[in-house]
């Protein structure tokens, strides 16, 4: 089963790509600010965020853009190190690469923009749910199956 703990840095690997892929086009179509609806509840549009989640510490200054990368390095390191432990474990190791793609992907933008590049914007009416990319749909599917994993599992506790 040695050969899992490459496959699972592969598919981090591919996460990162598909969600800079989707950025750089964004970038490339849009200005910031600007959007296209697409359905009756759902744009694209481009807009950063220099803050975490739900925009936290936003307006903290820049200093949040390092704490932020440096998290997400640390974080992926101790991923790595669970992915090579638990390779075996399909739903943990798919939960850990698609959190370290996820984290990776938006360390990049950090990196290369001073800030989160994000597009997909899901509205009802006025009311908008955060605008989110590829990178952040990641962690968010890794969350949902770690939770399914311990609501389905519960004998191997």
């Amino acid at each position: 089963m040695k050969f899992l703990f490459p496959l699972w840095l592969g598919l981090a690997a591919t996460v990162v790509a598909i969600d800079q892929i989707t950025k750089t086009i964004i970038i490339a179509l849009f200005k910031l600010g600007e959007s296209k609806a697409v359905t009756p509840f759902f744009d694209l549009v481009y807009v950063t965020n220099t803050g975490a989640a739900f925009s936290f510490l936003r307006d903290a200054g820049g200093w949040q853009q390092w704490l932020f990368v440096s998290l997400a390095f640390g974080i992926s390191g101790w991923i790595i190190a669970m992915l090579r432990r638990h390779a075996q474990e399909i739903l943990l190791s798919s939960a850990l690469t698609l959190i370290l793609g996820g984290a990776l992907g938006n360390a990049l933008d950090r990196l290369l923009f001073g800030a989160v590049v994000d597009f997909l914007d899901f509205h009802w009416g006025a009311m908008h749910f955060p605008a989110f990319n590829v990178a952040d749909s990641a962690i968010t599917l890794a969350v949902a199956l770690m939770l399914w994993q311990q609501f389905t599992h519960k004998d191997q506790r």
